[in-house]
C-alpha cells in the first residue's frame, strides 16, 4: 500500500522548529559522506508545444534522487519550474516526492512536494542565520516577495528566535512586496516594511536574503553594511544570478550548501580561485564567522539529501497521526 499525502496533509504535520534539527542532521550526514546523492539533471520541457515558437520550452524539469544511510526510505523528487505559471494561478515551482522502502525497494509514499521543498529551503537560511549572523538584533532584508521569501523569513525567525528580529524590509519590483510585508508582520509580529528599492532594503541590514529567479544582480553590493550575512537561495544554474561582483569581492568567506554545484551558478561563475566552505562544516563548528565586521555569503542551490530527510520526517509523522490516503498501485 502507498500512502498519498496532499498539501493539506503535509501542512498538518510539518513545523519549522521540529524540522530545523532534521535538516541540520542531514547536512552532517552529507558532510561525512553518509549519503547517496546522484547528479541532479535538469532539462527543458514543453519544447514543441507552441506551434508559433516550436523551439521554445515552457519550463524546466529536474530529478533529484537521494538516500541517507540508515534511513528507512529512499527519496526521489520530481520538480518543474514554469515561469508563466503565476499568470495561470499556478505555482512557478511544483514538486512531488516518491518514497521507497530502503529494505524491500517497494513504494510506500507519494507526497506533494512544494511545502516540503519550501520548508527545507527555508531551514537552510534559518541555520545559516543562526550560525553566521553577527551577534545582536537582526535587521532583515528580503529581496523577492514570493513563497520562498516568506519561508526564509519564517525559518530565520524559528532558528534565531523571533524576539531577535528587530525589523524586516521587503523589496520586489512588483506590488507583491506589500502583501508579503503585511503577511509577515501579521504572522510574526515584527515590524515589516515594503520598500521601493533593493538599496533601501539592504542598507544597514545585518542579514540579507535573496529569493528570486533573476538572471541579473538584485542589489548593489556596495550598499551592504559591514558584518552583513547574505543568504542567496535563488540561483541554481549558470544563467541565474542574484549577486554582483562587488558582493563576492567584499565577502570575507563564501559558504555553500553544496560547494561543487554552487560554484557553477551565475553568482559564483568565473571565481575559480574562490575557496568555498560547506555549510555542513559550519554547522560542525568550523569555518564560521571570525569577526563582527566581516561580510559572509551563503550560496544555496539545494540538495536532495534535505528532501529525503524532510520527507521521511513528514511521512513518519503522517503515519503516526493517520494522515493521508492509502491505495494499492
Amino acid at each position: 500500500m502507498v500512502r498519498v499525502l496532499s498539501h493539506e496533509d503535509i501542512a498538518s504535520v510539518l513545523d519549522l522548529e521540529a524540522l530545523l534539527p532534521v535538516v541540520a542532521d542531514a547536512f552532517e550526514k552529507q558532510r561525512t559522506g553518509a549519503v547517496e546523492r546522484p547528479e541532479r539533471p535538469h532539462y527543458p520541457i514543453g519544447t514543441g508545444l507552441d506551434l508559433d515558437a516550436p523551439s521554445e520550452p515552457t519550463g524546466t524539469g529536474l530529478c533529484m534522487p537521494a538516500y541517507v544511510h540508515g534511513a528507512d526510505y529512499a527519496a526521489t523528487k520530481l520538480v518543474t519550474v514554469v515561469e508563466d505559471n503565476p499568470e495561470r494561478g499556478l505555482p512557478t515551482v511544483t514538486a512531488q516526492i516518491s518514497l521507497t522502502n530502503a529494505e524491500t525497494g517497494q513504494p510506500v509514499g507519494y507526497l506533494a512536494g512544494n511545502r516540503i521543498t519550501n520548508a527545507r529551503t527555508g531551514c537552510i537560511g534559518g541555520l545559516a542565520a543562526r550560525e553566521l549572523a553577527a551577534e545582536g538584533p537582526i535587521e532583515l532584508a528580503v529581496i523577492g516577495a514570493g513563497t520562498q521569501a516568506r519561508w526564509q523569513t519564517r525559518a530565520i525567525a524559528a532558528a534565531v528566535g523571533v524576539d531577535r528580529l528587530e525589523s524586516i524590509r521587503v523589496y520586489s519590483p512588483s506590488d507583491s512586496r506589500i502583501d508579503c510585508a503585511q503577511e509577515l508582520e501579521s504572522e510574526l509580529g515584527v515590524e515589516t516594511t515594503p520598500v521601493s528599492s533593493s538599496r533601501d532594503a539592504v542598507e544597514d541590514a545585518s542579514v540579507v536574503v535573496t529569493t528570486t529567479t533573476s538572471t541579473e544582480p538584485v542589489f548593489p553590493g556596495e550598499a551592504l553594511a559591514a558584518g552583513a550575512l547574505v543568504i542567496a537561495v535563488g540561483a541554481y544554474t549558470p544563467e541565474m544570478r542574484e549577486l554582483d561582483e562587488t558582493t563576492i569581492e567584499r565577502a570575507a568567506r563564501v559558504v555553500a550548501d553544496v560547494p561543487s554545484e554552487a560554484a557553477e551558478t551565475g553568482d559564483l561563475r568565473g571565481h575559480d580561485d574562490l575557496e568555498l566552505c560547506s555549510l555542513g562544516d559550519v554547522l560542525a563548528g568550523t569555518h564560521g564567522r571570525e569577526s563582527a565586521d566581516e561580510i559572509v555569503v551563503l550560496e544555496s542551490v539545494g540538495t536532495a539529501v534535505l528532501d529525503a530527510a524532510a520527507a521521511e520526517f513528514v511521512f513518519d509523522r503522517a503515519v503516526d497521526r493517520e494522515r493521508g490516503t492509502t491505495t494499492a498501485l
